[in-house]
């Protein structure tokens, strides 16, 4: 038989300078991929995601979106945040004439617009509206942790929020205690067993007026930068006053491992309900390649 081949291209997401930000392999025809090919190539390419675009004719693409499917180095994911950043930045290239790269996800459809800001392309995410989950004690998530109660935060709740993938919000009152956080992977999944909410922490700490500093650590590592978390974020700040309805704040992520990624974030904020919960940045092309079977 003869090889296949699958062009790819791997993209710095969440950044405007090469090799910062967060790693995405995005295949561009992935059709007559079977499902286990399409799980083993995400391993193979050995990053926190990987999506494989399947193209389809201009009037379905119109009416229901680009159908991606987004997948870690052990399972398909419903939606993720970089990924759907970079694959309709990826899309956005191959179509300059739109303004708005709309994808079909396994969470449904998720609209990308763009915009010209400082100079490079900018784009931005509407994710799903928010749901508001499970309520945490701060004194057990510091015991599971092995955290002082005084590094947490109290006057901000610690609560299981989704936006198409759930995390828990946790505020830290220094961004000392964030860098300075030893967390394992262990601590984080047992503190989650049996739970009906979240198996992810997204720890963050005010750095500013409108500016915080997050991290997210996962049974891959540490994720340096985490889209579906800060839309996640966007709703819980703007509902506990740490920014203002639609105030434009910034997330920065990856420090820690050496790669800052600046995560935009912003959500509306009408009576209690929170809605148009938006995450943005920059994404840079790094590697252009192909998959060969």
């Amino acid at each position: 038989m003869s090889a296949r081949q699958y062009p790819f291209v791997q993209l710095d997401v969440f950044t405007s300078v090469p090799l910062q930000g967060n790693q995405l392999a995005v295949v561009s025809d992935a059709r007559g991929l079977s499902d286990d090919e399409l799980q083993k190539i995400a391993k193979e390419m050995n990053l926190s995601e990987t999506t494989f675009i399947f193209p389809r004719d201009a009037e379905t693409e119109s009416r229901e979106g680009v159908r991606v499917r987004i997948f870690t180095v052990q399972e398909e994911l419903p939606f993720a945040g970089h990924p759907t950043l970079g694959t309709a930045w990826y899309l956005k290239q191959q179509r300059p004439n739109q303004s708005e790269i709309v994808l079909d996800l396994k969470v449904g459809r998720v609209p990308v617009c763009f915009e010209m800001r400082d100079g490079r392309l900018f784009g931005e995410m509407r994710q799903r509206d928010p749901q508001f989950g499970e309520l945490h004690e701060h004194s057990e998530v510091a015991q599971a942790l092995d955290m002082s109660l005084e590094d947490l935060d109290e006057s901000l709740p610690i609560q299981t929020i989704s936006t198409g993938l759930p995390f828990t919000i946790v505020a830290l009152r220094k961004v000392e205690t964030l860098t300075q956080l030893r967390v394992s992977w262990q601590q984080i999944a047992a503190y989650f067993r049996g739970r009906s909410s979240s198996a992810f922490f997204y720890f963050v700490a005010r750095d500013g007026d409108w500016r915080l500093r997050a991290r997210m650590i996962f049974y891959n590592g540490e994720d340096p930068a985490t889209g579906s978390a800060a839309g996640c974020c966007a709703a819980w700040a703007v509902r506990y006053g740490v920014l203002g309805s639609d105030e434009q704040g910034v997330i920065e992520q990856g420090r820690d491992v050496r790669r800052p990624s600046f995560l935009y974030v912003r959500a509306t904020k009408s009576g209690d309900t929170i809605t148009n919960v938006r995450v943005g940045g920059h994404v840079m092309p790094v590697i252009d390649g192909k998959v060969t079977l």
